[in-house]
């Protein structure tokens, strides 16, 4: 979505908050790819947090560095924009056909988004039929505020890329994890270091998108104050032990049950959000990716808190990874969610 320019050739940047993904993918067939090369380099927290033209500049560094890790030579490029500068909902609109909707669409948003049509920049894709109303039909709108969007834009061509689309990191973080055909719906989470993007799919489309602002960061917090340690040392703990209650007698488990009792809550509140609007149609299963994907018993938790079996996702699933990358992608590989997404969009929205 909020396609920019004709697709051709192209590579994805994801400008997460704790590291710059880039990725380039070949076709192989339908949904089938092969990674053609990858970069990743770390970015710190003076870096991301900065409004400053110093910290642009220190930013504009990182991806270069990971552009030239990568060994990407294309110039353009698919980006990924972050939940917290995106608004994304399911609507209502009546029956029409496409070419009359992608004309009056502009006149029916303003409704719905949280910002003047005049200072947004609206993308829209149509899902089918209401559930509600035959006579009505179900749209998938996101929208930005320009000002953002345009600085997002020329940042990234300042750097001599040339931006072909701009896509929120749910609906790309959808496209890597979600298996077609699937009958019933399914939750689709997404831990990154501040925070966690959710999106409730049925008929391989989203339905329901969320930012909890609880991610990685922080249950290490609360690990870190809990057990009275540095926050490196409550890292490694967490990503090695987790949620297990017979490692370390339990202390890592009861030093972050109550950030992750919050976490819980909320995903609990998208489902039942979700079930409110779609009162036949159920939740089937949780899809864990990014974190959550690698802290040992979360899985565990989850399905405890929520009634619904969880499992690991899989983002490479689609993905032929030469030999030589599989060692090297290993310990960064649950990161990728979002820019292999983004990697794989076609011409199409």
């Amino acid at each position: 979505m909020i396609s920019l320019k004709g697709m051709g050739d192209f590579f994805a940047l994801d400008i997460g908050t704790n590291a710059v993904r880039v990725v380039q993918l070949s076709a192989n067939g339908h949904d089938s790819w092969s990674l053609q090369h990858y970069g990743y380099a770390p970015i710190d927290k003076k870096t991301m947090s900065s409004d400053s033209s110093e910290g642009a500049r220190r930013l504009g560094e990182v991806i270069m560095t990971a552009v030239g890790q990568s060994g990407i030579k294309e110039k353009n490029v698919v980006i990924g924009m972050p939940s917290s500068k995106t608004f994304n909902t399911v609507v209502d609109i009546p029956n029409m056909d496409e070419a009359e909707l992608r004309s009056t669409i502009k006149y029916q948003v303003d409704q719905f988004i949280p910002m003047p049509i005049n200072e947004a920049k609206v993308d829209w894709a149509l899902l089918g039929q209401s559930f509600h109303d035959p006579k009505q039909q179900e749209v998938l709108l996101s929208s930005t505020s320009n000002k953002y969007a345009e600085e997002r834009l020329e940042f990234i061509e300042q750097l001599g890329f040339n931006v072909l689309a701009a896509e929120p990191d749910p609906i790309a973080m959808v496209r890597s994890i979600l298996i077609p055909g699937i009958n019933d719906a399914r939750l689709v989470i997404d831990v990154g270091e501040v925070s966690t993007d959710l999106a409730i799919t049925f008929n391989d489309c989203p339905r329901l998108i969320r930012n909890i602002p609880i991610g990685l960061g922080s249950i290490i917090k609360a690990a870190s104050q809990n057990l009275n340690i540095q926050e490196d040392q409550a890292r490694q703990f967490i990503i090695k032990f987790g949620l297990a209650p017979d490692r370390l007698e339990g202390q890592v488990y009861r030093a972050v049950e109550g950030v992750l009792d919050n976490f819980a809550t909320e995903l609990i509140k998208s489902i039942k959000f979700f079930q409110t609007r779609y009162p036949n149609i159920s939740v089937g299963g949780i899809f864990l990716s990014g974190f959550s994907a690698v802290m040992p018993k979360f899985g565990d938790y989850i399905t405890l808190k929520t009634g619904i079996r969880s499992s690991v996702a899989d983002p490479w699933r689609k993905v032929k990874v030469p030999q030589a990358y599989r060692q090297q992608l290993s310990s960064v590989a649950c990161e990728f969610t979002t820019v292999l997404g983004l990697a794989e969009r076609r011409n199409s929205k």
